[in-house]
């Protein structure tokens, strides 16, 4: 189904602005691949703006164009545009935010037909446009707001340390390397993928609070994939430098807090039937997820027929596990064929937390074996 973007005039009302914090900047592409950890945050992306014969406006970049309603004349060519995205199949159909609009017109929605899933309808709450130009100096903000512009070249960015997105500024990881963290600076941040956090007078952690904050300067070749951009880094391009001149290391970024992670796939499926003795369990989620928060937090165990309670514990069926933090995947493999013709339990209990530190709520999976 065909998921369509518009970017609104919107008066900044309170019933209108749930979500506090500063505005992030960010990109068409990135907002069409990862609605649901865009939804509600106040944005800034840049398009060219266009006026059609049918008086329809739009913005677009090389990753399509969007659909924009505006109170006022839009700039000519490319622009800047602020407001809040919204996922409108995360609303439910009698929201407030909502009152005021059109459904038809504004949305695209059909009032007497089924209400919008979520990714289907995302919009684009804008408050504003100036003019913008691409710029010819690389920085981050820059490489987020005008990917375009760097792909595939050789850059150098400077941007404070946030870990393996310690401060949940980003979506997910490429998956590029063990080794991957954010760089971040203003109100945007990327990724930056080959390469360790450590020099001759420092080594940085990826998963330590403590560490963020720190400055670094960093060359490679800029990529991108799945509304991601990152650096590919050079070897031994990494080193300690400076907060720039015009940025104010004393004054604070705060970031929306994302929604927290959830469980949004798994194999088996709950409540599957006649699954082989032999398999291995899957379990993909919504977010980022601090590997090693799964230590002792997973348990398997058996069930018999007529209840919910485990009999038998779960250290009988012993296992070894990986998490893929690129698909962020967490594999369960069993050291041993799964007994025949039982239901299997497994259990993520409370302590398993996202990469920002918000708790996955607990999640149980059982399925039954089969007789082969």
């Amino acid at each position: 189904m065909t998921r369509h973007v518009l970017v609104l005039t919107f008066a900044l009302a309170a019933a209108a602005s749930a979500q506090p914090g500063v505005r992030r900047a960010t990109n068409l592409s990135a907002l069409l691949s990862h609605p649901a950890f865009y939804h509600l945050r106040p944005i800034v992306i840049t398009g060219t703006v266009t006026l059609q014969d049918n008086g329809d406006m739009r913005v677009g970049d090389d990753s399509g164009s969007v659909r924009v309603a505006f109170k006022g004349t839009p700039p000519d060519g490319p622009a800047e545009v602020r407001g809040e995205f919204w996922d409108i199949g995360r609303f439910n159909a009698d929201d407030p935010r909502l009152v005021g609009y059109d459904l038809r017109n504004t949305f695209r929605i059909d009032p007497d037909g089924a209400w919008p899933r979520p990714g289907e309808i995302l919009a684009i709450v804008a408050s504003g446009m100036t003019v913008t130009s691409p710029p010819s100096v690389p920085s981050v903000r820059n490489v987020v707001l005008f990917p375009a512009r760097f792909l595939d070249q050789k850059i150098t960015i400077t941007g404070q340390f946030a870990g393996r997105n310690l401060l949940g500024d980003l979506p997910e990881a490429p998956g590029q390397s063990r080794y991957d963290f954010v760089l971040r600076s203003a109100d945007a941040a990327m990724w930056v993928t080959n390469i360790r956090p450590r020099g001759r007078d420092f080594e940085l952690s990826l998963d330590a609070r403590i560490d963020t904050g720190r400055w670094l300067e960093v060359s490679g070749t800029l990529e991108q994939g799945r509304g991601l951009q990152w650096l590919n880094a050079d070897a031994n391009s990494l080193k300690l430098t400076q907060a720039p001149r015009d940025v104010t290391e004393d004054a604070p970024i705060r970031v929306p807090a994302a929604p927290p992670p959830e469980v949004v796939f798994s194999t088996p499926t709950d409540g599957e039937t006649d699954v082989l003795t032999g398999t291995s369990v899957r379990i993909q989620f919504s977010r980022d997820i601090s590997p090693t928060t799964f230590r002792g937090n997973i348990r398997v165990s058996y069930v018999d027929g007529d209840t919910a309670e485990p009999r038998e514990p779960a250290a009988q069926a012993e296992f070894s596990t990986q998490y893929l933090p690129g698909t962020r995947v967490l594999q369960i493999r069993f050291t041993a064929p799964l007994p025949r013709l039982r239901t299997v339990r497994i259990e993520l209990v409370d302590g398993v937390m996202g990469a920002d530190g918000q708790s996955l709520k607990p999640w149980i999976l059982t399925f039954e074996t089969g007789g082969s």
